[in-house]
């Protein structure tokens, strides 16, 4: 039986629904469910393009192997990433990651014509989840993060039960 999780914006009221894909990514999402609930703040993408985003500290030990891996994401796709320390990062940001080695991004993909390429060059994450419901309002909320900015907003994952 499939399980589901809701990816939310806080301050814009808006919630989605996705099925985590535990055949394809099975460390990552037990890793993910297991560490549930989880929200940062909200960023949006500079390089990657339709991606609404939070960096945690790290939240699983170990951390899960590469699984489902791309670095072309689809519209709804949940990623997690490994960043590490040579990734240009604001300067508190930087000395989290610094600290612990790594900061772990959990991303939502809203649009097409996603690339991974950052400024470090390719960065492939695992896809642990696909939103089914909500995609649409969603990512009318990711667009006004975009163009309206992302100071106070919060990006949620929960369990759905």
């Amino acid at each position: 039986m499939a399980r589901y999780i809701e990816v939310g914006l806080t301050k814009r009221s808006v919630v989605a629904v996705a099925r985590l894909l535990e055949d394809e990514a099975p460390e990552t999402v037990a890793a993910v469910w297991d560490s549930l609930p989880l929200e940062g703040p909200a960023f949006h993408a500079k390089y990657a393009n339709n991606e609404v985003y939070t960096l945690l500290t790290p939240f699983v030990s170990p951390e899960p192997a590469l699984e489902n891996a791309t670095i072309f994401p689809l519209p709804g796709d949940l990623i997690y990433f490994q960043i590490p320390p040579a990734m240009p990062l604001p300067p508190t940001l930087r000395e989290e990651c610094r600290r612990y080695g790594r900061l772990i991004d959990l991303a939502v993909f809203y649009g097409r014509n996603n690339y991974l390429l950052s400024p470090i060059g390719h960065l492939p994450g695992t896809v642990f989840a696909t939103i089914e419901e909500g995609l649409a309002e969603f990512a009318d909320a990711c667009n006004d993060v975009w163009s309206a900015g992302a100071v106070g907003e919060k990006l949620t994952f929960s369990r759905r039960e």
